[in-house]
């Protein structure tokens, strides 16, 4: 071995210990640190199919290896939620994050035992699909979406079969609810993290049942958002005497709507003008409470117009009423990001790849993966491939958690 690489080696085992330290501190038994590291390592440099089997056997781990990294998994009590919340402040002190965002995750299935899946429409192809539905929660940054946290939408059977949800050991607490409760109740977890806490939230509720609901929520924890909706979205329009109409009727009002222009840049690296509209007075949601101080939260809403017939009109509905359009639409960003995100996930770091049935499993599995997907874009070699300080077979000793 050179000394470059020799040095290269030394660098990258100090960079991933002291990620470690920093994200898996709360795991107190050397054991579990120990298998953390290897699933870690194995989720990051491994190539193929992202279970403990192909893991263990692509990377020439000891024979004890398998079952280690499965028991870690799938049977090791380690406090998902400790990780996580570790893993957001991680983001939150090195990243510079802008932004909450919220992006769901479809996880093809062929059986009906893992946890939560279900019979689904897939609005793309409009075509039934047998499948685990997930949302992530990601802190949006300038150059990446980052996942640090994960919700597992349960449904049918999953909230009332007790059989089920004691074999999947599905906690007490965890219930078949609407989709936007498990956004407000990530909400209500980031409003508790230091320097995260105020960002604002840029979500898409367009097929969102509750997108007033949402809306509702995230008010009344005094968040700023920029929400794209459904131009049915209903709004309460006037301030003494309020009347009830949608974003896309008040969009429709030609003389109350003031046109802007906002720079796109293209896939060919230059720049198109894109038109946007924005409504010229406020308007408020019907199912918001009044805020501090007396006064209603008062909303700004935005179009972009349908192009050439093809792509229809989208309307946002935002809290920020006097930043120029062209700042508040550049949040949206992060979403687009967080799409890239969920792809590099699914590709990369076995985010469909879990073959487990439990609830802990599967949440155990999902940390793992973000956690490598934050190491790597974050904490490694902003992207690249980097060569590992030491293979998991040097390691480990065999001990699992």
């Amino acid at each position: 071995m050179s000394s470059s690489e020799e040095r290269t080696n030394a660098t990258e085992g100090a960079r991933l210990q002291r990620f470690m330290e920093d994200v898996f501190g709360s795991l107190h038994r050397v054991e579990q640190r120990r298998w953390a590291r290897a699933y870690l390592w194995a989720l990051i440099h491994g190539s193929g199919k992202k279970t403990p089997r192909h893991m263990a056997r692509a990377e020439s781990l000891p024979a004890s290896a398998i079952q280690g990294l499965h028991q870690f998994i799938n049977a090791s009590p380690w406090d998902w939620k400790s990780v996580r919340r570790s893993l957001a402040l991680h983001v939150a002190a090195s990243a510079a994050p802008y932004a909450w965002t919220v992006a769901e995750l479809i996880i093809p299935k062929t059986g009906r035992h893992s946890v939560g899946v279900h019979r689904r429409l897939d609005a793309v192809t409009g075509r039934e699909v047998n499948c685990q539905r997930a949302l992530g929660l990601y802190l949006a940054s300038e150059l990446h979406s980052f996942p640090v946290d994960w919700s597992l939408v349960l449904s049918g059977p999953w909230d009332w079969d007790p059989q089920r949800r004691r074999r999947s050991r599905i906690p007490q607490e965890e219930r078949e609810r609407p989709v936007g409760a498990y956004v407000l109740d990530h909400a209500a977890d980031a409003v508790t993290l230091p320097h995260v806490a105020g960002l604002p939230w840029v979500l898409d509720l367009t097929r969102c049942d509750d997108a007033a609901g949402v809306l509702a929520g995230l008010a009344r924890e005094r968040l700023d958002v920029v929400c794209e909706v459904d131009p049915g979205q209903v709004v309460l329009v006037g301030q003494h005497t309020p009347t009830v109409s949608t974003v896309g009727a008040v969009m429709g009002i030609r003389h109350a709507r003031q046109p802007h222009v906002m720079v796109q840049q293209t896939r060919e690296g230059g720049a198109k003008a894109v038109p946007i509209y924005a409504y010229a007075d406020t308007v408020r949601l019907p199912q918001l409470a009044v805020g501090a101080g007396g006064a209603a939260r008062t909303y700004r809403v935005l179009q972009r117009p349908a192009t050439d017939g093809r792509v229809p009109a989208r309307y946002w509905i935002t809290s920020f009423t006097d930043r120029p359009v062209d700042e508040v639409l550049s949040l949206v960003r992060g979403r687009t990001a967080a799409l890239s995100a969920v792809r590099v996930l699914q590709d990369r770091f076995g985010a469909l790849d879990f073959e487990g049935r439990s609830f802990p499993g599967w949440h155990h599995h999902m940390t793992m993966a973000s956690a490598a997907y934050v190491y790597q874009y974050l904490d490694g070699a902003s992207g690249r491939d980097v060569v590992p300080s030491a293979t998991p077979a040097a390691q480990l000793s065999g001990a699992a958690s």
